[in-house]
């Protein structure tokens, strides 16, 4: 039911096509109900210029014999003919060094228009290729001159995938609060360091001179043979706050060094951990603290952090008191991540690595084995590079530290193991994840990690937790380019026709792996093109056959297409089964189709 023709579309700007590059979705088989079976689409990868991006251009290449090959006047002939059997304006623009013709398509088309086109082109016998004239952007490998040992970020076998993240988001606006030793002076790391507290309470363990100030600097945290137990060796210092700490935002693309995860993020060091270690009571005032907390005698933090990290532990289930601090931290907006433990034993009887509300983070080896030394277990949620340095040293995990065996003394790098060096590559993924999409809540950031991981490529024995965490894809389904904010997404990207004035069609999508009930406000998405959308009538049907109606018919609707995201009270529904999109075509002159739709749990 419409009375106007269509209108020339305009070009979209390449800063439109970079703010749209990434979907993240799981395809699922649509089908047509009481209508002619329809052709498959055109695969997504020969209609778009970038994921999920639709093409405005197309190189086409014509066989040695036919008149286009040569003649621009025939390619542009062919252009104009095509375009008119499509129902779009396409305008030959140039011959390439190649021989083959470049076709604008105009702008605003979706996937359905440019797959039509597509269509034409490959029905044509005189054509030899069609192919979307794909849009490039330069790789973000930094330049920093250890980054080729930082296997842990870039390796496809065992490494987090951090690089596809980078084109996403970098950490900026983010604080990350690493709860550890403190911090040792690095020029690498320098920049990314803003006011911490030296939460240490007992003298000895602090090992310089006082007790709690605001200075976190770390004095070194060596011990003399039996000076903690009986039978102890002597260590070094460990400098292992820095390590830490260069992990997450290691000061990246200055030509030095290496790279952190999140380096645009910041780095508030609070110490609790000295000579023998750390006592409870100094790490809860600390998470309380960099939550945005108030701890008496401290001054107010004027830091406070979205993300903590705690790469320590120590024997015993959760305490009431720790989890208390924890719980408190969460529900102030912060994400809390722990490693696992590196005893090679259930995590369920270590903490904080037991605790509820955080996430429990296992190390795996450069081979994506669970690291023989990490723990593991039901508590774990989520495996990421710890490394091994018992064979070769650099399998381990390359970051900042400092050569001095007691007090500081000149900075360097070496590699380290352990479910401490696993934790901050999750805590900097967190802190990416939060620069992305700020309103993500500690929830969402942990379901979304767990969510977009892949499998293990290798071996763990106990159990560690969802799999390997993935930043490119993570940051990618949170981020504001189309994918989950947090929640599991299930999304169908199979096209189905839409009949003018006929039969309703219905896109199914089954849903698995959820528990319960589907939420009270569950998200559907839905994109569809149509030329007259007041014809249309849209129902979400659930399992049971229940239907929600998603938009009804409006004789004084003439726009065009239905691109929105609805909200459903679902709660009375059960999760798992078939949805299905359900739509109608109720009057004459318009057809459509439904070109993808997504439910967000």
């Amino acid at each position: 039911m419409r009375t106007s023709t269509s209108l020339r579309r305009k070009l979209i700007s390449v800063a439109a096509v970079s703010a749209a590059l990434f979907t993240a979705a799981t395809t699922s088989v649509a089908v047509a109900q009481d209508s002619p079976t329809q052709e498959a689409a055109v695969p997504a990868a020969q209609t778009e210029a970038a994921p999920g991006t639709p093409a405005e251009r197309l190189i086409v290449g014509y066989k040695s014999g036919a008149a286009e090959a040569k003649s621009n006047k025939a390619a542009e002939a062919d252009a104009a003919a095509k375009g008119k059997e499509a129902g779009e304006d396409l305008d030959f623009k140039r011959r390439l060094g190649s021989g083959a013709a470049l076709v604008d398509l105009g702008g605003n088309l979706s996937r359905t228009d440019v797959s039509d086109v597509v269509a034409e082109y490959r029905a044509d016998p005189q054509v030899a290729y069609v192919v979307p004239d794909r849009l490039n952007k330069p790789l973000a490998t930094p330049n920093d001159t250890e980054y080729s040992k930082q296997w842990d970020l870039f390796e496809t076998t065992a490494g987090m995938n951090v690089p596809g993240a980078w084109d996403i988001a970098t950490g900026s606006g983010v604080t990350v609060a690493v709860i550890d030793t403190g911090y040792v002076t690095h020029s690498d790391l320098g920049a990314n360091i803003v006011a911490g507290y030296d939460f240490i309470s007992d003298a000895t363990v602090g090992n310089d001179g006082n007790g709690r100030d605001s200075n976190p600097a770390d004095p070194g945290d060596w011990t003399a043979a039996n000076e903690c137990a009986s039978g102890d060796p002597a260590y070094g210092s460990s400098w292992h706050g820095t390590h830490v700490a260069g992990t997450i935002a290691a000061v990246t693309n200055n030509g030095k060094g290496v790279a952190g995860i999140a380096y645009g993020a910041k780095v508030s060091p609070l110490r609790v951990l000295g000579k023998c270690g750390g006592y409870d009571s100094d790490i809860i005032d600390a998470i309380t603290w960099a939550s945005g907390g108030t701890v008496s005698g401290v001054p107010a933090n004027a830091n406070v952090a979205k993300v903590i990290n705690m790469s320590l532990g120590g024997g015993g289930a959760c305490s009431t008191a720790t989890q208390s601090a924890i719980n408190a931290a969460v529900n102030r907006g912060t994400t809390v991540v722990v490693a696992a433990g590196n005893s090679n034993a259930n995590a369920s009887g270590y903490s904080p690595a037991s605790c509820a509300n955080v996430i429990s983070v296992a190390a795996a080896d450069r081979q994506g084995n669970r690291s023989y030394y990490s723990n593991y277990g039901t508590v774990v949620d989520i495996a990421a590079p710890g490394g091994e340095t018992n064979s070769v040293a650099a399998n381990g995990i390359l970051s900042t530290l400092n050569s001095g065996a007691q007090g500081p003394s000149t900075e360097n790098y070496d590699y380290y193991q352990g479910t401490s060096m696993a934790a901050p590559h999750v805590a900097g993924l967190a802190a990416l994840m939060k620069s992305a999409n700020p309103a993500l809540t500690p929830a969402q950031i942990e379901s979304a990690i767990k969510t977009n991981s892949r499998a293990l490529p290798g071996t763990c024995s106990g159990g560690c937790g969802a799999g390997l965490a993935d930043a490119a894809k993570t940051v990618q389904a949170v981020s504001g380019s189309g994918g989950s904010t947090g929640g599991t997404t299930f999304t169908s990207t199979s096209a189905v026709s839409i009949p003018d004035n006929g039969s309703a069609i219905e896109s199914p999508i089954t849903v698995s792996g959820r528990s319960g009930n589907a939420p009270s406000a569950l998200q559907v998405g839905v994109d569809i093109t149509h030329t007259y959308r007041g014809d249309l009538v849209v129902d979400l049907v659930a399992p049971d056959g229940s239907t929600y109606r998603l938009k009804s018919a409006s004789s004084s609707d003439s726009a065009e297409n239905v691109i929105a995201t609805y909200t459903v009270n679902a709660a009375g529904e059960t999760a798992n089964g078939t949805w299905k999109l359900r739509v109608q075509d109720t009057a004459a002159q318009d057809t459509g189709r439904v070109n993808s739709w997504k439910l967000t749990f």
